[in-house]
């Protein structure tokens, strides 16, 4: 028996309601522009929008301008999709609750993840989205899962509840340690103050 290696989350589509109302919300709330649409190759009365979510990925909707918006959260049962998390950047995260208040749009307040910011709210589906912001940046050629799995482990190591800033800091400094070579004697930290 073998993997089925995967390479990357491809796309993501949702069921949506009628065509304005997800053009609407995907690219007039959340900044994605439709890229392209067709009929939905399974159920023709269906059109099928394409709109990217800033990485050159997908994210897809099946509408129909029969079916209503219904506002009511989604069940949260074993196998059902709990939410969708969008990456943003510090300056957008900083702008979020302000930009969803004017529309009037309840949401959860920012909450301290400790390896990031996230702010959810619900579409007007009913599916909750988050909005995250990393509160670091990975090395060159490093990714942030990376840093992560780095973290994870030093945070065992130390038996610490979660991955935190001082986790985060010692990821990269390990992941830079093992990248760049060096040719002083030791790596280790040092204070040039006191001799």
């Amino acid at each position: 028996m073998r993997k089925i290696q995967v390479q990357g989350v491809h796309h993501i589509t949702l069921t949506g309601a009628d065509r304005r109302g997800s053009i609407d919300f995907w690219e007039g709330v959340l900044g994605m522009p439709l890229i392209f649409e067709q009929p939905n190759l399974d159920s023709p009365s269906e059109s099928h929008l394409y709109f990217d979510p800033g990485d050159g990925r997908l994210i897809t909707v099946f509408c129909d301008d029969a079916r209503l918006p219904d506002p009511v959260p989604l069940p949260q049962r074993p196998g059902a999709v709990h939410h969708l998390a969008f990456a943003v950047s510090a300056a957008t995260f900083a702008q979020a609750a302000e930009r969803l208040e004017a529309r009037g749009v309840a949401h959860s307040g920012v909450k301290d993840r400790g390896f990031m910011h996230s702010i959810y709210f619900r579409d007007p589906m009913g599916l909750l989205v988050e909005l995250a912001c990393y509160r670091f940046e990975p090395p060159e050629g490093a990714s942030h899962a990376e840093v992560l799995a780095e973290a994870h482990d030093i945070r065992l190591a130390r038996g610490d509840t979660h991955i935190a800033d001082v986790h985060l800091a010692d990821a990269i400094e390990a992941i830079m340690a093992r990248r760049r070579e060096s040719l002083s004697e030791t790596r280790g930290a040092a204070n040039p103050w006191r001799r």
